[in-house]
């Protein structure tokens, strides 16, 4: 990844989107009571990129995204704007064009919630669009008791997580605790597509 201050471009939907997630960060800061240097020093993302990220005139990379989300304890849908939790016992239906989407803007890899209700059992359910010859490089690790489960449904990723990579193609599946520093890789000439579960074990 560049540094901080370098990231730009725009996610889907532009500045609206660009926005709704500035502000998210900005009040979910504001709720844990956390100046914008504490943020800093907790995310190791720069004050000037985190207060540029707040006022939506900065989109930042799924990295710099991912370490803003872990040093505030929430999850990164809740900052791309994921629709609220299901009550119980409620039926929600999210049409393809309301999914939220956070999109690189340096790789062009696209995070799509596809869960209708993110955290409804404990879990969400997400797909991630990579590139050719695209790293989203490696992710901070999530909270102790997460974990991941990945299907890939057209091309093929690598995965790299504790030390251990492996390579996935169309069809394999693959299951892993997500509490170390992980990423994903697509190291051919085609795009992959592949949909995950996370889920968080109290």
């Amino acid at each position: 990844m560049a540094e901080q201050d370098a990231d730009g471009g725009e996610p889907r939907h532009g500045d609206d989107l660009a926005g709704a997630f500035g502000g998210n960060v900005r009040r979910r800061r504001e709720e844990a009571g956390l100046t914008l240097e504490q943020l800093s020093a907790r995310s190791s993302v720069s004050r000037a990129m985190l207060s540029k990220v707040e006022r939506g005139e900065k989109s930042p990379t799924i990295g710099v995204a991912s370490r803003i989300a872990r040093a505030l304890d929430v999850a990164l849908s809740d900052l791309i704007g994921a629709p609220a939790d299901a009550a119980s016992g409620a039926v929600v239906v999210m049409r393809r064009d309301e999914r939220p989407v956070f999109r690189d803007p340096e790789t062009g890899f696209e995070r799509h919630i596809v869960s209708a209700a993110p955290g409804a059992g404990g879990s969400e359910v997400v797909v991630h669009y990579l590139p050719a010859r695209t790293s989203m490089g490696l992710l901070p690790a999530y909270p102790s008791g997460t974990e991941k489960q990945l299907v890939v449904l057209e091309g093929t990723v690598t995965v790299a997580i504790g030390g251990v990579s492996e390579t996935l193609h169309k069809g394999d599946s693959m299951f892993f605790q997500a509490d170390a520093d992980h990423g994903f890789a697509n190291r051919t000439n085609a795009p992959c597509e592949y949909l995950m579960v996370i889920a968080r074990r109290t």
